[in-house]
C-alpha cells in the first residue's frame, strides 16, 4: 500500500501529457502544468492532482464530463471559472463543484490574475466517461482497461465530433 499522507511540496508538476496538451494555435489560450496526487496515494475511487495555470490561460477547453463530478480547491492565485452561462470569480480558498451532466455543465477554469492559478482537483472514477466540449461539438470516451505486464491500469480513449461516427460492421 503507498503511504496515505502526501506534501503539497513534493508533488512535481509536469506539462500536461499527448493527448491532453494543447497543440498548435491552441498554445495560446491553454497550457497547464499538473501533478498526479490520486495515484501517489493509491487512491481507486476519487482522482487527485495538482494543476498550475499560468496568467491568460485555461488547462483545458470548455467542457462537461456526462458520468463523474469534480471539485476544485484554489490553493494560490485568481481567476474565474464559467459554468454553463455564468462566471464567477476565484481565489485562494474557494471551492468549486462541477456536476455531471448535460451541456448546462460545461466549464471551465481561466486565469485571469497575475500568477499562477494552482487549484487540487478531486473527480470521482466511474468508468466509462463521456467528455463533450460544446463549443466545438466533439467528445471524448475514456474507459479503464485491464491491467498490463506492469500492473497498471491502462486507459482506452476515443474522440469523435457529433454526426461523425461510424457503425459497428463498417470496414469489417
Amino acid at each position: 500500500m503507498n503511504k496515505p499522507v502526501i506534501n503539497i511540496a513534493d508533488i512535481e508538476l509536469k506539462p500536461c501529457p499527448p493527448g491532453f496538451a494543447p497543440t498548435g494555435g491552441t498554445a495560446e489560450r491553454y497550457e497547464a502544468r499538473m501533478g498526479a496526487v490520486g495515484n501517489a496515494l493509491g487512491s481507486r475511487k476519487l482522482g487527485y492532482n495538482i494543476t498550475a495555470v499560468p496568467p491568460g490561460k485555461r488547462a483545458f477547453p470548455p467542457h462537461n464530463h456526462q458520468i463523474n463530478e469534480e471539485m476544485f480547491l484554489v490553493l494560490e492565485g485568481s481567476g474565474e471559472v464559467r459554468i454553463g452561462e455564468i462566471t464567477y470569480p476565484i481565489r485562494q480558498g474557494d471551492i468549486v463543484a462541477c456536476l455531471a451532466g448535460g451541456q448546462d455543465k460545461a466549464h471551465v477554469v481561466t486565469n485571469t490574475g497575475g500568477a499562477e492559478l494552482k487549484y487540487l482537483a478531486i473527480s470521482t472514477r466511474i468508468s466509462p466517461e463521456i467528455c463533450e466540449y460544446p463549443g466545438t461539438g466533439k467528445y471524448t470516451v475514456f474507459a479503464e482497461t485491464a491491467a498490463g505486464a506492469d500492473g497498471k491500469p491502462g486507459i482506452f480513449r476515443a474522440t469523435g465530433r457529433d454526426g461523425h461516427g461510424t457503425e459497428c460492421f463498417e470496414g469489417e
